[in-house]
């Protein structure tokens, strides 16, 4: 079974929105489990404190180490990765959602305030993995973004294992347009081709709709894309 152990000063935030749709009806199947760990559980004093003021001084709060250590060491080890969601952190990537999904898990800590105690990144060995160049309140949703893309990928979560295939990012290419009945909608029909029966045109165009869609839209991509391509002698 694949698990999840999250560290939060919110645990009635989890599962939240994975505990509807497709995530949900896995959690409830048992094809993988949720514990939200709270923080402040682990506090060492009768206040329940779990933030303190920054060493040089400055706004907001900084998490504890110490805190954040107790709160750590209550999860049995494991090889599972452990995860700190950071606006500093490395990119999460299709690959590396991937990673995760294919292995037993991952404990994921979210930080809240000015940050976390940066002892406590390197005493645990925490992976700082960020959603985007953007801040948010907390990593709680950072966490439930990460975990949505993981779960999709447990083998039975998804009604059709191509599903998780042929989308965005799994080729490094953006996925390519999408349409259904009706027929016509609004004066703009559905491309004939893909009404054809002929499935080698079709995947021709899809592959031709992705390429550009990516070429247009995400250039990063779109060079990587061709790095790739480029033949090797």
């Amino acid at each position: 079974m694949w698990r999840a152990s999250v560290l939060t000063i919110f645990p009635e935030m989890f599962p939240g929105p994975l505990g509807v749709s497709l995530a949900g009806r896995a959690l409830s199947a048992g094809l993988w489990s949720l514990e939200a760990i709270d923080i402040r559980a682990h506090a060492i004093d009768k206040h329940g404190t779990v933030d303190d003021t920054p060493a040089g001084g400055g706004p907001g709060m900084v998490m504890k180490a110490d805190v954040l250590a107790k709160a750590l060491d209550s999860i049995r080890a494991d090889p599972r990765p452990r995860l700190l969601m950071s606006a500093r952190g490395a990119p999460l990537t299709q690959a590396r959602v991937v990673q995760l999904a294919k292995g037993d898990g991952a404990v994921i800590l979210c930080g809240r305030f000015e940050g976390i105690d940066e002892r406590l990144i390197a005493a645990r060995g925490l992976e700082e993995v960020s959603i985007g160049d953007f801040v948010l309140s907390g990593g709680e949703t950072a966490a439930l973004t990460l975990l949505d893309a993981c779960v999709r990928l447990i083998p039975g979560v998804m009604g059709k294992e191509a599903s998780g295939v042929e989308e965005s990012f799994s080729d490094g290419l953006l996925e390519y347009p999408q349409y259904t009945r009706p027929a016509v909608f609004e004066g703009g029909p559905i491309p004939d081709i893909l009404t054809s029966g002929d499935h080698g045109k079709v995947a021709k165009w899809r592959l031709s709709e992705a390429e550009r869609l990516t070429k247009e839209r995400r250039p990063d991509l779109w060079a990587a894309y061709l790095a790739r391509k480029k033949p090797t002698f």
